[in-house]
Order: structure tokens, then C-alpha cells, then sequence
């Protein structure tokens, strides 16, 4: 993050996300003051809390996707939770605190990867030679034990030190150049798969691994097992077992504590629906009892996970929900207080629409486009295509429920249907889709109020 200002932070985002410059900035903001924190001097580091944001739109137009791009940006650990599945302790149903033991899960992984692309050089070479002693076995060499030679090696059947050594080379060569990539060998593995299973327990119903269970049991040392594979796959298994034998667990899971202490990120979706005090029993008798159960979590406190202890001071939490019925002053004054940071996302308008169909790096017509080349098919989008889409998603959006961008994905499935359905047995390979085409295929629809509700 240190090579990204802000202003380069919202210009990234940019690429992806169409308009909402309030919410980017907010963002950018924050995670540059993580940076920030982090040359502060220790002393007073600790006391630098993050401040946390909550985004309030309708739905569609983009707040999930700013804290996915920006962590992915940020290569920090990313959860997204919705408010809606947590219970009041006492009931049966996710506690809050699994939010940050996924948040950790992630961080794990992420550091893992990491490890396993920094030592897969020396794996590969590790793996090189225990494939070279699958094909050409070191009892090859002479000895009491009867050789398992897959090669020849000399006319009288013995092998000398150096016709041996030569004999090993020309099978690296050989197997580096890939002309022995259609052998079988016989590979032994560890078995390394565990079942799991749902517990509920004191914190909530979590996931529970049996290997956490039966590995002081059974040593993973002892599970083994053979499979006879071709080479590439053979060279792939012992280079994947390999670069777990070169990692530190312990370190690993030292990092990415650390990591998601101080750069992990909680976007919690649908706060408005857990916003409001109780009216009477129900299924929302709840619902104030969440928003406490989240207060100390956001507010900063230590979470235990089978990781070890994780502090939730310097995560940063970002909310966000829609708030058509409850308002942000819904929420309990504690709960508000620890969301200093408050932008609207406006609706998307049709130029914003017109906008997502060309401009994001992953617009649908790209997507479409890419798909349909797979099957020897280019497709030509006619701007008048694009503006005719962008007024139908706009119109539909204003007759129906507002789903903002998300109605161009019904939309775009719609209008491409039987193009996608006849594409591999169609002959022409150049589609063009115009005006003319997208209202053929979608007018009636939109203009049958009672039809677009079901379909679009």
C-alpha cells in the first residue's frame, strides 16, 4: 500500500466500479491511515483506531464490491458476513465471533500461499529427485537388494558409479524436456483429507475438522497411500507434498494472526435489518441482542480461535445496508458511535448504467464476448444495443423493485439466450447485436409490467 495515495486508490477502484467518488474516497482514506499507522511511533501506535465506515444505498450499486476490490488491492484478509444470519447469544445460530475466526481462516490461507509460491523453486527440485528415484531407483546401483530398474543400464545387467550418474542425467533431460510425460509411475502420498462436520457448542454451531480430532490418534506420518499417475500429475502431487514439508505452521499462523489483527477487513451487509428495538416477540426478537453481541467486537476486543488469541482493535469493519425502512439512528447510540464514517451511494442512473455495460475492465459485454469466443463466435455491441439496455434496466428498475445493477445481469442472460443456446451449431461466426436486436428480443418483455416482474 505504501505506492498507492488515495487519489491512485480511487483511480483503481475506478477501473471496476462506475461513479459512488464519496464512498472511494472514504475508503482510501482509510486504508491509507493504515499505513499511516504503522510508522507512527509504537507508543502511540496502539491507540490509533481505525475508523470505521458504514455505506448506505439501495442495493446494486456497488457497496460489496468497493471492499472486495479494495482488500484485493490491499492483499489483506477479506470476510464478508450478513448481519441478518447472527443470533443473540442463547439461540441457536452463528455467534458474531465466527466472523473473525473466518477472517482468520482467510488470513491463514493467504499467508500459506504466499509460503508455498516462495519455496516452490526448491520444491520442484525436491520432487524432480524423488521422481527420478521412482524411475531409476538407487538399488540400481548395485548391492544386495534386487534393482527395480525401469531403464536398461548395461549388457551384463550391473551398473557402474558412472554409467549410473550418466544414466540419471539423461533422465533429467529427459524429463525436463517432457518426452517422458505419457509414463505411468506409482506415487506414494499422504493422505491428508478430513471430513467435517457441523458442533454446536458454547460460541455457537461452528465447523469442526476431524483432523483437530483423530491427529493425535492416527500420525498423519502413517496414512499413507499409492496411486499410479502419469508424470505431469506424479511431479504435481510430490511438488504440492513437498512445499507443505518445507512450511512452518507455527510462523504461519503467527503472520496471518498479525495480518488479520492489524489488515483484516469486515464488511458487514445488511445492518439496516438487525437496526430497530424490539416490538413483541418473534422471529426479530433478536435483533437488538445482535447489535450488542457486535458492539465489543467493533469496539475492540480478543476473539479466541484455534489459531490463538486475536485482538479486533485495528481491523476495520465496514457496514453497509440499504436502510429503506430503518434509519442509521436505528441503531443502538454505542453501535453508531463506532461508525464515525458515513456515505450514501446514490442510485445509478442510466448514463451510470450505459457506463457499467463498457467502461469496468470486467463490463458484461466483455464477459459475454469472451464466453461466446470460446465457441468460434465474435460478437459486435452496437452502442445503440448498449443505450437500449442501459433505458430498459432504467425503466424495469423504476416499474419494479430497484436492484440497480443487477438487473443488467438478468437482462444481458435474457437477450442472449438463444444466441448462447445455438452457439455451437451455428456456422456464422460474427454476430452483430443493434438496437433493432435487443428490442426484438426484450420490448415485449419490458412493456407487460406483469411479465418483466416474473422474468426480468
Amino acid at each position: 500500500m505504501e505506492n498507492l495515495t488515495p487519489r491512485q486508490i480511487v483511480e483503481e477502484l475506478d477501473r471496476y466500479i462506475v461513479g459512488q467518488k464519496a464512498a472511494k474516497r472514504a475508503v482510501a482514506i482509510a486504508m491509507r491511515n493504515r499505513w499511516r499507522r504503522m510508522r507512527v511511533d509504537p507508543a502511540l501506535r496502539d491507540e490509533i483506531a481505525p475508523k470505521n465506515i458504514v455505506m448506505i444505498g439501495p442495493t446494486g450499486v456497488g457497496k460489496t464490491e468497493i471492499a472486495r476490490r479494495l482488500a484485493r488491492l490491499a492483499e489483506a484478509p477479506f470476510v464478508k458476513v450478513e448481519a441478518s444470519k447472527f443470533t443473540e447469544v442463547g439461540y441457536v445460530g452463528r455467534d458474531v465471533d465466527s466472523m473473525i475466526r473466518d477472517l482468520v481462516d482467510i488470513a491463514v490461507k493467504m499467508v500459506r500461499d504466499e509460503e508455498v509460491a516462495k519455496n516452490r523453486e526448491k520444491a520442484v527440485l525436491i520432487a524432480e529427485e524423488r521422481l527420478l528415484e521412482i524411475l531409476y531407483p538407487a538399488g540400481a546401483e548395485g548391492g544386495t537388494e534386487a534393482p527395480r530398474r525401469t531403464f536398461a543400464a548395461g549388457p551384463g545387467g550391473e551398473v557402474s558409479p558412472e554409467s549410473s550418474e550418466s544414466t540419471r542425467e539423461k533422465l533429467r533431460n529427459l524429463l525436463r524436456a517432457g518426452k517422458l510425460d505419457d509414463r505411468m509411475v506409482e506415487v506414494e502420498t499422504t493422505d491428508r483429507s478430513f471430513p467435517t462436520l457441523e458442533v454446536i457448542s458454547q460460541s455457537g454451531v461452528e465447523e469442526m475438522n476431524l483432523k483437530d480430532m483423530f491427529s493425535q490418534i492416527i500420525p498423519l506420518g502413517n496414512r499413507k497411500k499409492r496411486r499410479s499417475v502419469k508424470i505431469p500429475e506424479a511431479r504435481e502431487i510430490l511438488i504440492q507434498e513437498e512445499s507443505q514439508k518445507l512450511l512452518d505452521t507455527e510462523a504461519i499462523h503467527r503472520m496471518a494472526v498479525d495480518r488479520a489483527e492489524n489488515s483484516g477487513i469486515v464488511f458487514i451487509d445488511e445492518i439496516d435489518k438487525i437496526a430497530g428495538r424490539e416490538k413483541g416477540t418473534g422471529p426479530e426478537v433478536s435483533r437488538e441482542g445482535v447489535q450488542r453481541d457486535i458492539l465489543p467486537i467493533v469496539e475492540g476486543s480478543t476473539v479466541s480461535t484455534k489459531y490463538g488469541a486475536v485482538r479486533t482493535d485495528h481491523i476495520l469493519f465496514v457496514a453497509a445496508g440499504a436502510f429503506h425502512v430503518a434509519k442509521p439512528s436505528d441503531l443502538i447510540p454505542e453501535l453508531q458511535g463506532r461508525f464515525p464514517i458515513r456515505v450514501e451511494l446514490d442510485s445509478l442512473t442510466r448514463e451510470d448504467l450505459l457506463r457499467i455495460l463498457t467502461e469496468p475492465r470486467n463490463a458484461l459485454t466483455r464477459q459475454y464476448s469472451a464466453l461466446l469466443a470460446t465457441e468460434g463466435i465474435e460478437v459486435t455491441w452496437h452502442e445503440s444495443a448498449l443505450r437500449a439496455m442501459a433505458e430498459m434496466a432504467t425503466l424495469v428498475n423504476e416499474r419494479t423493485e430497484n436492484i440497480g445493477a443487477r438487473r443488467l445481469h438478468t437482462i444481458m442472460e435474457r437477450l442472449l439466450e438463444d444466441l448462447s443456446f445455438d452457439a455451437p451449431e451455428m456456422k456464422e461466426g460474427r454476430v452483430n447485436i443493434d438496437e433493432a436486436y435487443v428490442r426484438k428480443e426484450l420490448e415485449g418483455i419490458v412493456t407487460d409490467l406483469d411479465l418483466s416482474r416474473y422474468i426480468l
